[in-house]
């Protein structure tokens, strides 16, 4: 009998993590609670409503159910379903003159749009610039295709948007690469719940627009969250019109988080550019992904996605049935950033989204003691992301209590440094 020494597995996945470190902690946490624990888990992005429940949209659970059957077994085109990427489109870009420069294809959420964009505008060995506090899988996605990313710092000083320091990543881009794909996710970023104000849209547009006439740019625009924003959800359109003088305009759309439909992994990739010829081609790169990748997407969550879009009367009870939740998720808000305040937490502005992070010497000792009193949340560098979709109001006191024990010995620690 013959005895294998080695693996099979290239030298580069032999050494690969099997698990996301939020889906990790998010485990733990089950785990402990199921044994009879009183865990507070803030790790997961998917809204639970106060009995701790995940919240599901009754229109979208008909909608889904009313779908035949034949129809939602035959596999959609490649590139997804027509009528649902022309809904998706007039979702998200409601002016003619928008929606005429702009294609899409369907993918498996947000994440598939996120892997579209690295793998089509960013060259291999090439990295894509974002912030530097960012939604965990940006780099691994980018890893798993040959590319990395590269960050600026998010925060001046005031805990504003440091448009500066953005200027410098777009700098140092051009000058080495020659090209640039910008990852923005706002509004309601992850992890930060940071949404921009018009000025520093329009700050952004005017930087994009200025390096566009350089080189090859494109901007990726993560609007994972837009429906869960506070006043500021709408703004970044505003911008679009500027950043299309000289670059292509990406927008990366989900379901998960507009019809609270995770596990559909329904998304979408749109693209923007005044040029036809331009659009033709953005049009076949992505369908050519697409096949390449994972093929056709989910059609039933296709067509269940394109009725709640489409259909006047279902359309309309979604939108009342999402209105509840985001009153749902801004009580919370409020309640925290009221609770924050009175514990002399340091938090950046946050008006809505999912996620919210509170700042730290030390993320990790901060989310270990966290731990040891039952609240998970996730550890970053130099802050810890807060999941408030995932936390009853009742717990926000609770949460409060463990982020300032978490801090404080982590201050505590960094005191008895030498």
């Amino acid at each position: 009998m013959t005895t294998h020494t080695s693996s099979a597995l290239t030298s580069a996945s032999q050494a690969r993590e099997g698990n996301d470190p939020i889906f990790r902690l998010n485990g733990e946490a089950r785990a402990r609670a199921e044994a009879g624990e009183s865990i507070l888990d803030a790790t997961m992005g998917a809204l639970m409503d106060d009995e701790g429940q995940i919240a599901v949209m009754p229109s979208v659970a008909e909608a889904i159910a009313r779908v035949p059957t034949g129809k939602a077994a035959g596999y959609s085109p490649i590139s997804g379903s027509p009528p649902f990427l022309e809904a998706v489109r007039k979702d998200l870009l409601e002016h003619p003159d928008l929606l005429s420069k702009s294609v899409a294809v369907t993918t498996p959420g947000g994440s598939g749009a996120i892997y579209q964009a690295i793998k089509n505008f960013v060259e291999p060995g090439h990295q894509a610039l974002t912030t530097d506090y960012y939604w965990g899988p940006y780099p691994v996605i980018a890893q798993h295709l040959e590319r990395d990313v590269s960050t600026f710092p998010m925060f001046s000083s005031d805990l504003s948007f440091d448009l500066e320091a953005m200027k410098r990543g777009i700098r140092q881009h051009l000058d080495t690469q020659g090209r640039l794909l910008l990852i923005l996710n706002f509004p309601c970023h992850n992890p930060t719940g940071y949404s921009l104000d018009s000025g520093e849209w329009m700050g952004i547009a005017e930087a994009v627009r200025e390096a566009g006439k350089e080189a090859p740019v494109a901007v990726l625009l993560d609007l994972a969250y837009h429906r869960f924003g506070g006043e500021s959800a709408d703004l970044w359109i505003d911008a679009l019109p500027k950043m299309l003088d000289t670059t292509t305009v990406l927008l990366a759309w989900t379901a998960s988080k507009s019809f609270c439909q995770y596990g559909a992994r329904i998304g979408s990739l749109v693209a923007l550019h005044p040029d036809q010829e331009e659009r033709n081609k953005l049009a076949n790169a992505l369908g050519f992904t697409c096949r390449a990748t994972w093929s056709n997407s989910n059609h039933l969550g296709q067509l269940a996605v394109t009725d709640l879009l489409v259909d006047p009367e279902l359309s309309k009870r979604a939108d009342a049935d999402r209105a509840e939740l985001v009153e749902l998720l801004r009580t919370r808000v409020e309640a925290f950033n009221r609770a924050a305040g009175a514990a002399g937490l340091d938090v950046p502005r946050y008006d809505g989204g999912f996620f919210v992070v509170v700042f730290t010497p030390d993320g990790e000792k901060t989310a270990a003691v966290m731990r040891d009193m039952g609240v998970y949340v996730i550890p970053l560098k130099g802050a810890v992301r807060v999941a408030l979709c995932a936390t009853p109001e009742s717990e926000i006191p609770r949460l409060i209590a463990a982020l300032r024990a978490g801090i404080d010995q982590a201050e505590a620690e960094q005191g008895d440094s030498p």
